[in-house]
């Protein structure tokens, strides 16, 4: 959490005021949460060095550019400036970017770390905020739209467009689970536990299945469910299971929809059965045996 039908929902609260907006004024509250060429990739904050991070500048968080958007690919989201540095923003568990307008207040103060000032194409002032309480997020700096180009070629295909020739080619030699592969990022870009298990029951596939035993149709249904679901959920606003609000403070509703996830030992919505559970690819998994059998 936050997966992709979450970030989707952050980028377009947030697209309108990005836009063609100046960044006025960047602010870093915390070095650590941000990566800059020379760094560890993960950061300071999940590297033990003895090495102190050099000072990064205000210009690592694009003060003074125009921004032509907020783009996004799989779970990641990167404001991207019209001169080509960019800088990409991982929710992590509990990151969340919030937008409020100049001279309004933070409804949360406390674990920001970091503050864009924006004048909007119109004329209009905002503050956009990355905030995270536990930290697993970040920040990461790229210098130019080609570096940016790199770092997301090595994701796979995009969930919410995913296609069946991409998702065969990924089970193609895959001699792991089918939900492994769904939360391998390299092979398919933005499905989290939440919505591997959804889509693996949508498609009546059990998550435990070698993923070179899937048939041609069953493939195609897969990569179909994955779509829908992800679809569905962005409608919805995501899934706010603790404090997922989208830019603006809302909170999504397709956690009410879910017919698997965090379901265990209650009864299937579509046979009455009991849902099982177990740990699958170091996630808790849930899936009903006699309709994914």
């Amino acid at each position: 959490m936050p997966e992709l039908p979450e970030v989707e929902r952050v980028r377009q609260s947030i697209e309108a005021v990005v836009a063609g907006a100046t960044v006025e004024r960047a602010t870093l509250h915390r070095r650590d949460v941000l990566v800059i060429p020379g760094d560890p990739e993960g950061g300071f904050s999940r590297n033990r060095t003895r090495y102190r991070p050099k000072r990064a500048s205000p210009a690592h968080l694009l003060q003074g550019l125009t921004l032509r958007g907020a783009h996004r690919r799989g779970k990641q989201l990167a404001l991207v400036s019209s001169k080509g540095p960019a800088v990409i923003v991982h929710l992590g568990m509990t990151g969340q970017v919030r937008r409020v307008a100049e001279g309004a207040r933070l409804p949360q103060t406390d674990h920001i770390h970091a503050t864009w000032r924006l004048t909007a194409a119109d004329g209009s002032r905002w503050r956009l905020v990355f905030r995270d309480p536990r930290r697993f997020g970040g920040l990461w700096h790229v210098p130019d739209s080609a570096s940016l180009t790199e770092r997301w070629s090595a994701l796979g295909p995009d969930a919410l467009t995913l296609t069946p020739t991409a998702l065969a080619e990924v089970c193609r030699g895959a001699k792991r689970a089918v939900k492994a592969v769904l939360l391998d990022q390299r092979a398919v870009a933005g499905v989290g536990n939440i919505y591997a298990d959804e889509a693996c029951f949508a498609a009546g596939i059990d998550p435990h299945r070698t993923a070179t035993t899937l048939t041609p149709h069953e493939i195609e249904s897969l990569a179909a469910e994955v779509r829908r679901i992800l679809a569905d959920a962005i409608e919805r606003g995501g899934s706010t299971l603790r404090d997922y609000v989208d830019a603006e403070g809302t909170q999504g509703g397709a956690q009410l929809v879910h017919r698997v996830y965090a379901r265990a030992g209650l009864p299937c919505t579509q046979c009455g059965g009991v849902l099982s559970t177990d740990r699958l690819a170091q996630r808790a998994t849930v899936w009903c045996p006699r309709c994914q059998g």
